[in-house]
């Protein structure tokens, strides 16, 4: 359904207290709200933050190992370049740069969702698979809290939680994305406040040890939001994080860079369980494109960025991060 559908649907099923699977792609033109009654586990298969509709396997694979076949560096820095040019034009100051990476693994994409280990999990009627870290916004009891990711390191490097924390450019590109979704819970939320701001979580996979780093901003929602919750998380999209600033100028850069369409990539999924709703962005991502296997991921472009990092950034970030 359009976002206009998908806006009334969720303000309908909100109001009546009805649970609900909410998927939109990054565009926001395709979204799915689906009352949980009627999904079908054959088709969709999803665990948010433990709530799901899947029994646990009795034997999960304990590795995913991921054949990678990124794009050249030289074609990348081609991308990077066009992106450095719009900032030195004043035309963006952040823009989150992603690559489709075709891989290759002997996991289907139904194990890749059971074995996985993350906050938010998603398996689409064997399309594509998100094992995401990054939390989208949670509202619990009017208080709506989102948690903006932004910075990766390799936890095995020297003194790297000090290192990703002391960067100048790692704290630019932060604070402008934390400064950007303050401003668009703003619309909706009063008491706007960055409760913590850049703390680290540790994510383990078959292959590394990574570190990144995330916010936490909070604000309180007027009585009877739930009336109006599929404008209130529509008015936040696409996430800051996975786009940049200002918004609307990156996201046509996005468009023009690129060169690929990310699909529900860097998209949204959520949950409403009849009062409180929680969500994630889709990043850690699987396609399946006829018979081959499509990995997206990317990082923050700033001024201040290294494009032979933010390709290897890109590359680090094609892993399964496996129980």
């Amino acid at each position: 359904m359009n976002k206009a559908a998908a806006i009334q649907q969720i303000n309908s099923l909100a109001t009546s207290g009805t649970p609900f699977l909410l998927i939109a792609d990054f565009t926001c033109e395709h979204n799915h709200v689906l009352p949980i009654n009627q999904i079908d586990p054959a088709e969709i298969l999803f665990d948010i933050n433990g709530v799901k509709n899947l029994e646990e396997s009795t034997n999960p694979r304990t590795s995913i190992k991921l054949k990678r076949s990124p794009i050249s560096f030289d074609d990348f820095k081609k991308k990077y370049d066009q992106v450095h040019s719009e900032i030195a034009k004043g035309n963006t100051y952040l823009l989150n740069l992603t690559q489709p990476t075709p891989i290759s693994t002997s996991a289907d994409l139904k194990e890749i969702f059971t074995a996985s280990n993350a906050k938010y999990k998603l398996w689409f009627k064997d399309d594509f698979v998100v094992f995401s870290p990054e939390i989208f916004v949670k509202i619990q009891e009017g208080k709506i809290s989102s948690f903006p990711m932004k910075g990766t390191i390799d936890a095995d490097l020297p003194k790297a939680a000090e290192t990703i924390l002391s960067s100048e450019k790692e704290m630019a590109e932060h604070a402008t994305i934390v400064d950007l979704i303050r401003n668009d819970m703003s619309q909706y939320a009063k008491h706007v406040n960055v409760e913590e701001f850049r703390y680290i979580d540790e994510i383990r996979t078959s292959e590394k040890h990574l570190l990144q780093v995330s916010s936490k901003i909070t604000g309180q929602l007027s009585d009877g939001f739930l009336a109006h919750l599929g404008d209130i998380i529509y008015s936040l999209l696409p996430a800051g994080s996975i786009c940049g600033a200002p918004k609307e100028k990156t996201l046509g850069i996005i468009g023009k860079v690129e060169g690929y369409e990310r699909g529900y990539y860097t998209g949204i999924v959520g949950y409403f369980d009849g009062e409180n709703f929680d969500s994630g962005v889709m990043i850690r991502y699987i396609e399946k494109q006829r018979e081959h296997l499509i990995y997206k991921s990317g990082g923050g472009i700033h001024f201040l960025s290294d494009a032979e990092a933010e390709y290897q950034e890109m590359i680090d970030k094609v892993y399964v991060p496996v129980h």
